[in-house]
């Protein structure tokens, strides 16, 4: 008999603790649960898991083990593939267009500076914890059942729509290569249905259903497909960069089509616009996201993981730049077409219209990548969050024979399909950037948590003072730079709180001491790196428009409503069911391997 010493009390682990009923088994059985919510919010929504039970108990719920076929090469080329089709070739002509003007080779470089500092954060969590959950596991040994669950379902947002995006400009794309107006001719208008929901596309909806059944196939499979696609499309990458800096004109950079109608400089709508922009292309990074959450299919995660993720981030964010450059020497921004940017700077170039059906059929190839890696990724996040026993269990399934969560793959399959089938790229744009940067934000705030914290030996409350008044200040300088009006007050209100800022750092890092150190690799420089990550997030969050946060909260509000009717009560049923136990002030296994170091304390799975 196994047995597991859990502080003061020891629990058996061979045979099932007695089954109770289900809050779900009947109307009477639900409406007992709902009258009993607020002592189950109490008991379940700070529960923590440790990072051995993410890798032991809780994976084996899946039933099959998902197979460790990948190195860090294939790392690289899922970061490749899932980064570019997306970035370059949906976001970029709209946010040139109308946030940044040239000045968006900045706007890349920003994002991609806060997105490598993101990374570095998401590094160390998959080194010490290759799963499959990404950040949803990650917030679920730091801060608890409900931080995860909210941030799962919004990483299941941002990577649904951001899929669904990429399948309607596929469509543009192709019609490009083929030089046909695809957007015209093969999306339908449905007369009745509101503006951004009413133009229909079949092809969107074919290439998603047509990429999930691939990753239902096989993961190794569909890394190699994707690195035959990776190579060819980053082919067509350099070729647009060289002919962009061959033919571009570096006046362009700085005077527009239309001088009567639009600013000219390099930054026509200022620095805000520069920032503006950055929040709207970082949904280019979502890529790098993809890849911590096949951590749990890597040989070597300690060295793989480090050199696939940041390697692909650096590496994207060069040829972003380079890209953006090209874009705008060949065409002033005021005069980029939005949906297809690169393409369109050739149409009208004489001799050289041909290299817009390259662009195209490159283009194509980009974004069937990007799609294959997304589609990866959330596959793998629902799989593990149907793991926790917050969604239904039937989503974590790993099918024997394929290795792959089929179950997961298939209905997220089917969703993004539906969205793509009817939403509008703009509205698709804006629900993915504010998505992706919570969830960003979030990564920050736990790495440092986790460092500092350990359960039943360090006090929290200095590591939760820090957060909390390091986040208010980075939203204080956020709100000063988007709405204080020009001129000496508002420069030295900046400067105030950046001093603040860095005082209350080196305070928080002078008197607080880490509680862990990594056993493989950790982020450098802690606790400055991730919190340079979470006031960039901040700030790029308020880069944003009112409408995205509308819709934020709607998601949000839906989310929290989903986890009080439905989530709580099913946690609550798997732990009474003996799915999930107690955790105590400190866990000793029969190996003698401790498995503290998550944060807070409650239950654990």
């Amino acid at each position: 008999m196994e047995k597991v010493q859990l502080s003061n009390a020891t629990f058996s682990t061979s045979s099932p603790a007695p089954q109770t009923s289900s809050s779900f088994s009947s109307l009477t059985a639900y409406g007992r649960a709902l009258a009993d919510t607020h002592r189950r919010l109490g008991r379940r929504a700070g529960s923590v898991t440790t990072s051995y039970e993410e890798m032991s108990r809780v994976r084996a719920r899946s039933g099959a083990d998902m197979a460790r076929s990948l190195r860090w090469p294939d790392l690289v080329g899922l970061g490749l593939g899932g980064m570019i089709g997306a970035g370059v070739f949906v976001a970029t002509g709209r946010a040139a267009r109308i946030c940044a003007g040239p000045a968006i080779v900045l706007s890349y470089a920003i994002a991609g500076l806060c997105a490598l500092l993101s990374a570095l954060c998401y590094t160390e969590f998959a080194v010490d914890m290759p799963v499959a959950g990404g950040a949803f596991s990650y917030l679920r040994v730091t801060f608890g059942e409900f931080a995860a669950f909210l941030t799962g379902a919004n990483l299941i947002m941002e990577y649904v729509f951001s899929n669904a995006a990429v399948a309607r400009s596929f469509t543009a794309y192709l019609g490009t290569a083929i030089s046909v107006d695809t957007t015209a001719k093969w999306r339908i208008t449905v007369v009745g249905l509101p503006e951004g929901f009413n133009q229909i596309d079949l092809l969107a909806l074919a290439v998603v259903l047509l990429v999930s059944i691939c990753i239902c196939y096989s993961t190794k499979e569909s890394s190699v497909l994707n690195m035959v696609l990776t190579a060819t499309h980053i082919a067509f990458i350099l070729f647009i960069i060289v002919v962009g800096f061959w033919r571009g004109e570096t006046r362009n950079l700085r005077h527009p089509a239309n001088p009567a109608k639009s600013n000219g400089g390099f930054l026509p709508y200022g620095i805000a616009g520069v920032f503006n922009g950055a929040a709207m292309v970082y949904l280019s990074y979502i890529g790098y996201d993809a890849v911590s959450t096949m951590a749990e299919e890597v040989r070597n995660p300690a060295r793989d993981i480090p050199i696939g993720v940041s390697g692909s981030v650096a590496l994207v964010t060069l040829l972003y730049c380079l890209m953006a450059a090209s874009m705008s020497m060949l065409v002033p921004y005021d005069a980029i077409d939005e949906e297809s940017p690169f393409s369109a700077a050739f149409r009208g170039s004489d001799g050289w219209g041909w290299v817009s059906n390259v662009i195209g059929v490159g283009a194509s190839f980009g974004i069937l990548t990007s799609l294959l890696v997304s589609m990866l990724g959330q596959a793998r996040y629902l799989c593990v969050i149907g793991r926790s026993s917050v969604v239904p269990a039937w989503l974590a399934r790993v099918h024997p024979k394929t290795a792959t969560p089929v179950n997961a793959s298939a209905f997220l399959g089917v969703f993004t399909a539906a969205i793509a089938l009817f939403t509008d790229l703009n509205v698709l744009l804006n629900l993915v950037s504010i998505g992706t940067l919570f969830v960003f934000y979030m990564v920050g705030n736990a790495v440092v948590y986790r460092r500092y914290v350990a359960v039943g030996s360090t006090n929290p409350w200095p590591t939760i003072s820090f957060l909390l008044s390091f986040s208010s200040v980075s939203i204080t300088f956020t709100l000063i730079w988007q709405f204080a009006p020009a001129g000496l007050a508002k420069a030295v209100l900046l400067g105030g709180c950046t001093v603040v800022a860095v005082a209350v750092l080196q305070v928080f890092n002078y008197l607080v001491p880490q509680a862990r150190k990594p056993e493989h690799w950790g982020v450098p420089l802690m606790p400055w790196i991730p919190a340079v990550s979470i006031f960039l997030n901040v700030f790029l969050l308020g880069s944003l428009n009112g409408p995205s946060y509308l819709r934020f909260a709607f998601f949000t509000a839906f989310t929290v409503l989903v986890y009080v009717f439905y989530s709580v009560h099913a946690s609550y049923d798997a732990e009474e069911n003996g799915g999930l136990v107690k955790v105590a002030d400190s866990i000793t296994h029969p190996a003698g391997k401790d498995c503290g170091g998550g944060g807070g304390g409650g239950f654990q799975v």
